[in-house]
């Protein structure tokens, strides 16, 4: 498998809207998480009983804080994600026109979502597990999406980047054999909590490092999850963002309303010659005064 030949740029689109391109010599791409209703009691209660207006303004906060995709989750235990999952998704497309990631891991779901999102959408996601792949990629292949695959597999997530490695190949070798193109993978190296094991940040970050020298595809990952029962999890979140980017991280999901997110991506891509003339960086600082 050699992927390396050439950048992969990953574009994923609203057919009425905006367009997204994840790849190395592009800008970084944020998928906004705040629909998603773990930890969010509000929210699950709200889509419990049908009302989706959190779910909407969710949507335009994080189009106007800069996210470039918009991540949609309704798994609330007891709902029915069928029809609800579409529901959402048909909401955020009304709401603003960027691109729309399908959270799910229920394949009806995920297929009902994509029979209404008008456009290119990334599914999020499958694992190296057989029948994760086996039932989810048919779908994406189906409907012409992106997927986001997981490094873990029916064994667990493991804490060595070279096991984990294998389990991104074999995710990369059955989308291959699928004819879903390589460059509709985005890879998740997967954040695991540092409160649970001392080198989980350090075991995502050689992953990455791993994917990009040898491999090349584009990646993403979840951000908050490092930091998941600690304090100051804003900070902690923000520094492991910047680290992943240096790494060769392109595209997190992560909350882009949290100002000090946007100032640790907006500094890396200032310092990495991505932001010309440091325009970015001198808007944000007029906006802000800080």
């Amino acid at each position: 498998m050699d992927l390396k030949e050439d950048f992969l740029e990953t574009v994923v689109s609203r057919t009425k809207g905006k367009s997204c391109v994840i790849g190395e010599k592009h800008s970084f791409v944020v998928i906004g998480e705040k629909i998603n209703p773990t930890g969010k009691k509000k929210l699950a209660e709200e889509l419990s009983g049908g009302d989706f207006s959190r779910v909407q303004r969710f949507a335009v906060s994080q189009a106007n804080a800069g996210a470039h995709v918009i991540d949609v989750n309704v798994g609330v235990p007891g709902i029915d994600e069928v029809m609800s999952l579409s529901q959402a998704v048909g909401i955020v497309m009304n709401a603003v026109d960027l691109p729309v990631s399908v959270d799910s891991a229920n394949p009806d779901a995920i297929h009902a979502a994509l029979e209404v999102y008008e456009g290119k959408a990334i599914v999020n996601s499958v694992t190296g597990e057989e029948r994760s792949l086996n039932t989810i990629l048919p779908i994406v292949k189906e409907h012409n999406a992106s997927v986001i695959g997981l490094a873990y597999d029916e064994q667990g997530p493991t804490n060595d980047p070279s096991q984990r490695l294998e389990v991104i190949k074999k995710i990369l070798n059955t989308t291959q054999a699928y004819g879903i193109p390589q460059e509709d993978v985005l890879i998740d190296c997967l954040a695991r909590p540092v409160s649970i094991e001392d080198d989980a940040a350090l075991c995502t970050l050689q992953t990455i490092k791993l994917v990009k020298e040898e491999l090349g595809v584009n990646m993403v990952l979840g951000i908050s999850n490092v930091s998941f029962g600690l304090p100051n999890r804003t900070f902690l979140n923000a520094e492991f963002l910047a680290m992943a980017i240096a790494f060769g991280l392109g595209c997190a999901i992560l909350d882009p309303t949290v100002l000090e997110m946007k100032r640790t991506l907006l500094a890396s891509e200032l310092l990495s010659g991505k932001d010309k003339f440091a325009k970015k960086w001198i808007e944000h600082y007029r906006a802000h005064k800080v």
